[in-house]
């Protein structure tokens, strides 16, 4: 199984970095439901967080998500306050899956993992974790050779069940990298699952893998296919996926 499930717990005894804040109108849908975006920001917001936080953090400030996964066991809603808890499961020296746990004052939980590349703002390449940056890490997790696996196919699928629809890059998608950030995926993803509501049935567990990044002025189509309960969500742009996504039942 590439993906654990459910998503492994913080080990006893260790102390995860903390913080919260409330859910704000401008994080939630029509129906007062944390959506897929905001939640992927949240995970961006306290990585920041806990890297201001980290011995050397600002020696380690560049970083990549390869996967994202978000399991959505009990839902979250505007005007709960959400505390949010990071740990690290598993690592190389490379790169490292980060834990997330999510739970709101209302009763909500949201568990999610990031794969996270650290690469280096100078070099623009995967660079080594200093040891006084990776000790904390290595005292949440026994997984100490963290490899690459990618959970969903990159075939851009065919057929009369195929949903496709364009979806706009704004000037404000853009990132300090001059990628469109990796929350933009998932507004893309709340797009399609506008059709699809009750895939988003509790529980339900929303994947995104990128392989490449989306670039200001790149035409993006994505690709939907709809397979029971599931749903899954390509972003290509001139026939090259840069992203495959997929939303199923837990």
């Amino acid at each position: 199984m590439v993906i654990a499930n459910p998503l492994p717990d913080c080990p006893e005894g260790a102390t995860p970095f903390e913080t919260s804040w409330p859910v704000r109108l401008g994080d939630t849908d029509g129906d007062e439901r944390l959506r897929l975006d905001a939640v992927a920001r949240y995970l961006q917001d306290i990585g920041y967080e806990h890297l201001e936080a980290s011995v050397e953090g600002h020696l380690h400030r560049g970083w990549v998500v390869r996967r994202n996964v978000i399991d959505v066991l009990k839902p979250i809603e505007f005007g709960e306050r959400v505390v949010l808890r990071r740990w690290c499961s598993a690592l190389s020296n490379r790169w490292c899956n980060m834990r997330i746990q999510i739970s709101g004052s209302g009763g909500g939980l949201i568990e999610t993992e990031a794969f996270l590349i650290h690469f280096g703002e100078e070099s623009g390449v995967p660079t080594r974790m200093s040891d006084a940056f990776m000790a904390p890490m290595l005292a949440t997790t026994t997984e100490h050779r963290l490899r690459w696996k990618a959970a969903l196919s990159p075939v851009l699928p065919e057929g009369d069940d195929v949903e496709v629809m364009a979806y706009g890059l704004r000037v404000i998608d853009i990132d300090r990298l001059g990628h469109v950030n990796n929350a933009v995926h998932f507004a893309g993803i709340e797009e399609m699952l506008a059709h699809h509501v009750d895939v988003m049935a509790i529980p339900y567990r929303a994947v995104l893998e990128y392989s490449k990044p989306l670039m200001a002025g790149d035409a993006v189509r994505l690709h939907g296919r709809r397979d029971g309960s599931s749903l899954d969500v390509w972003f290509e742009v001139g026939g090259e996926v840069r992203a495959v996504a997929k939303v199923a039942a837990l």
